[in-house]
């Protein structure tokens, strides 16, 4: 029996209220279900905030890109500033998860044209794969850190597939299996071999991958010389993180290509390109005895790894376009969720502090620019008078990171002057005359 029959119950209460305070009311509880939804939707960026400090804000990121995009300058390189434009329409704040999406919607134009043309057109189809590629990459750029951005990620790998195809001599995914996992890699062998051929282990940064050097290197292939590139470790598809222990991943790699009889594995060198400069650097050290060269472009060594480094070099960091501290927290290995823990986790990859650097290694060209700011030219002095074997460099006075200039040495310039001869004349070398 109902006891109360003078009063209402307390739901009925506040159901007549809610329905005497009408619409506005309701728009307030929808309101506050709306800011609870994009709190939700919020991404918590590594070591935010302190790994932002010093950050260009999103508009300066906008204005900046583009002013790349206008002189096909990395990391937009191929992208049309009015693709650009049309992607950062939809992008409002760094925080949510609007990178990636935004990426993604213009590169499924350049996707579905290549579709719609892949049987009547299938050379104007390829060119809409390589762009939806080169679109769907900057959409995960500089890493995959948020579900919009591992969505642009595995797109960026099914465009390029599609724009393979075309290409001759193919590329071949290569997997080999490791720490319980694989690794991906992509082969491209020269079409006319007679033997055993010379190969390039190619070895990407923190936001490059793989399928671009599998493209950058094809003019080795007319030299009759293979090209296996693979990401660097916590980046791409690479089943490791970036840690001390991660260059064995490149050492199953080498105990892989022993198997296998298109390789000449007298003569097998490494190339790595910025962060992959470090591991390519690594590797002349505890692998020296399995390979005829390394060429390494803008390498870290010690100095990269300290913390006066981190703190004046790393964060906020404006010759790199955004992101460059979250994005090296994102790809380390074990537990780096604080700032600190990042400082921690990084220093132990110093090559002094794991006693290389005075070690014998394979013969060297390290490329580097005076003027970078991201990896310490210090780092290249640090290697060039260490060690007991001689090594070569190619230092650009003006030069950044890569060691581009803006005046005499664009990036392009530096790889077929530079960095491509070099690989040629090392790697076709005859393996009887190699002294050391």
């Amino acid at each position: 029996m109902n006891t109360n029959t003078g009063f209402l119950r307390p739901s009925t209460f506040f159901l007549l209220v809610f329905m005497l305070a009408g619409t506005p009311a309701r728009k307030a509880m929808a309101a506050t279900r709306d800011r609870r939804a994009q709190a939700q939707s919020q991404i918590r960026l590594p070591g935010y905030p302190r790994a932002w400090r010093g950050e260009r804000t999103l508009a300066e990121i906008k204005a900046e890109a583009l002013r790349r995009a206008k002189l096909n300058l990395y990391p937009v390189t191929g992208i049309s500033p009015a693709d650009l434009q049309e992607a950062f329409a939809s992008i409002h704040a760094l925080g949510r998860d609007q990178w990636g999406p935004a990426f993604i919607a213009v590169g499924d134009r350049y996707m579905a044209e290549a579709n719609r043309l892949a049987k009547s057109n299938p050379a104007e189809a390829d060119k809409d794969y390589l762009k939806a590629w080169e679109i769907y990459s900057f959409g995960r750029w500089p890493v995959s850190w948020s579900a919009g951005r591992r969505r642009a990620y595995e797109k960026s790998l099914a465009a390029f597939r599609y724009y393979a195809r075309s290409l001759h001599p193919p590329v071949q995914i290569v997997r080999i299996p490791y720490a319980g996992s694989e690794i991906v890699a992509d082969l491209r062998l020269p079409s006319d071999r007679r033997g055993p051929v010379p190969l390039v282990i190619g070895i990407s940064g923190l936001d490059g991958r793989k399928e671009g050097q599998a493209l950058m290197f094809a003019p080795l292939l007319s030299h009759g010389i293979a090209i296996l590139a693979v990401d660097g470790p916590g980046t791409g598809q690479a089943p490791v993180k970036f840690s001390p222990a991660a260059d064995k991943m490149f050492s199953r790699i080498l105990d892989y290509l022993q198997t296998q009889p298109e390789i000449d594995k007298s003569r097998i060198a490494v190339y790595g390109a910025s962060l992959g400069a470090y591991w390519a650097t690594k590797l002349a050290f505890t692998e020296r005895d399995r390979l005829r060269f390394v060429l390494a472009q803008s390498p870290g060594a010690d100095d990269l790894f300290q913390k006066k480094w981190v703190e004046n070099n790393i964060v906020g960091n404006h010759e790199y376009l955004y992101g460059f501290a979250p994005a090296l927290m994102h790809i380390m290995a074990g537990n780096v969720d604080t700032f600190s823990q990042f400082e921690a986790a990084w220093a132990a990859n110093s090559l002094v502090a794991e006693h290389l650097i005075e070690k014998n290694s394979a013969p060297m060209l390290i490329i580097g620019g005076a003027k970078d700011s991201q990896v310490p030219i210090a780092d290249t002095n640090l290697l060039l008078g260490s060690g007991q074997t001689p090594k070569y460099a190619w230092i650009n006075p003006l030069g950044g990171h890569m060691a581009p200039d803006t005046i005499h040495w664009p990036r392009p310039r530096i790889f077929k002057e530079v960095t491509l001869p070099w690989l040629v004349r090392e790697l076709r070398k005859n393996a009887s005359s190699e002294s050391r």
